[in-house]
């Protein structure tokens, strides 16, 4: 009776949010019900004939739970899914109102690393699909190996019976399926791809079976790459879903040959970056796990949207606004390895925030490897409660065009755009700054409201 009547106060508060204009409602709601009934997420889980997905990972966990949305909807099956990246308890609670009503419902929840454990307690999916483990939020996390041991718990007491979907790339994900019997693994396997050698912001270099330093064959993102241990012989598993060849081609997407047990598929990604092959790797490996056919995969995928923020693209005065969130050392080094591929000058309008959701300390903007951009940058602007940080660390990087400092957002944006001629501006905000950019546009009748 109390999860009944917490489902209808939940579903009123959010019809009411939204009718307020505050968003879709996808996180008051969700606490909400949680306050009322605690165990409402395992109630509510049960309702779902078709079982539950989790989705975690530091890097591309939304663009990803899209990807895989995206395939299952056009093959015919009904998601319930948190579409918005509330990726907390709550935001999951949220979206388990809508769950029974379809036949076949299949439920997809992307988790913040921290919650996995408990979200998993509550809907004991039927698979997890984790991507990536890099340095993020120091403050909130802990080190790595502190949110590795908890996955590991999580798979060891949880995970029985389940499917694993894991990078094979990431040694800390890789090794959590080690023991596991139904485990499926996706990696990139074209070394025109590696980087020169191990980036500094690389997190995970050593074997947690030895303790002994990884050697590198190729290295693709940060600490993912292929891998062994010299001293015990731990090495990178072969992935059964992997990028053959990939062409990365800037902002305006990739070209992948995706192989799989089922075959093989040429992809036209529309989102760029090899963090976004990753995140197509894993949606793919997790939807074919899903009944998907190999066909199913391709369109869906070719037909993924930009996803609030993540290369996002709208038009102000005129001009192009590239959104691109950088919230840690590896995923800024995507973006920017994306940036040097476009032709010409730069125009760049940086964010950066010390929010609790983007952690107090931001020194990681030194791990992170501007100096790429050395040369590039016709001119900068930084904003928000630490522009003046951003500013030096672009001043050290080499960044030789004018750097404008000013913490408003309103008008940092306004003076960036204003200095051009109709070229691209490319934004690069933290987590909490691109919410406020968000509403900012939202403002101003160039973006849907945010969906909080």
């Amino acid at each position: 009776m109390r999860t009944v009547a917490g489902v209808a106060l939940a579903r009123g508060l959010r019809l009411l949010v939204r009718r307020l204009g505050r968003g879709g409602g996808t996180t008051l709601p969700g606490r909400v019900l949680l306050r009322f009934d605690r165990g409402a997420i395992e109630r509510l889980g049960r309702r779902l004939r078709g079982g539950s997905v989790v989705v975690s990972a530091t890097n591309g966990k939304t663009t990803t739970a899209a990807m895989i949305a995206g395939v299952l909807e056009r093959s015919g099956r009904p998601v319930v899914h948190n579409r918005a990246g509330s990726n907390m308890h709550w935001g999951v609670a949220t979206a388990l109102l809508d769950a029974g009503r379809r036949p076949g419902e299949i439920g997809l929840f992307e988790v913040d690393e921290a919650w996995l454990p408990a979200v998993a307690r509550a809907l004991s999916p039927r698979l997890y699909l984790l991507s990536n483990l890099f340095r993020d939020q120091l403050d909130r996390y802990g080190e790595l190996e502190l949110v590795a041991d908890r996955w590991a718990e999580v798979v060891a007491e949880r995970a029985h019976g389940a499917t694993l979907v894991l990078n094979a790339d990431d040694p800390l994900i890789a090794d959590l399926g080690r023991e596991h019997r139904d485990v499926v693994y996706f990696g990139v396997a074209d070394d025109s791809q590696a980087l020169p050698g191990l980036q500094h912001a690389s997190d995970s270099k050593h074997c947690r079976r030895c303790g002994h330093a990884y050697a590198y064959d190729a290295a693709y993102l940060g600490h993912l790459g292929r891998y062994h241990c010299p001293n015990c012989g731990r090495e990178r598993p072969d992935p059964q879903v992997y990028a053959e060849r990939v062409e990365l081609r800037g902002m305006s997407g990739s070209h992948v040959e995706l192989v799989a047990p089922a075959g093989r598929i040429s992809l036209d990604l529309p989102l760029p970056g090899l963090y976004n092959v990753y995140n197509a790797l894993a949606a793919a490996a997790c939807a074919l796990e899903l009944g998907a056919s190999l066909e199913g995969v391709r369109t869906g995928l070719e037909g993924t949207a930009a996803v609030f923020g993540r290369v996002e693209t709208l038009t102000v005065a005129g001009r192009p606004l590239s959104i691109l969130l950088v919230k840690n050392p590896a995923g800024a080094n995507e973006v920017l390895r994306t940036l040097t591929l476009e032709e010409g000058s730069l125009d760049l309008w940086l964010a950066l925030n010390d929010g609790i959701a983007d952690g107090r300390d931001v020194s990681w903007v030194w791990d992170a490897d501007f100096e790429v951009l050395a040369g590039r940058v016709r001119r900068a602007t930084c904003s928000g409660m630490r522009a003046e940080e951003m500013a030096l660390r672009l001043k050290y990087a080499g960044i030789d065009g004018p750097i404008a400092v000013e913490r408003d957002l309103g008008r940092s944006l306004d003076s960036a755009v204003a200095d051009g001629d109709g070229a691209p501006l490319y934004a690069l905000p933290t987590y909490t700054a691109l919410l406020e950019l968000r509403d900012l546009l939202a403002d101003r009748g160039l973006a849907r409201p945010w969906a909080g």
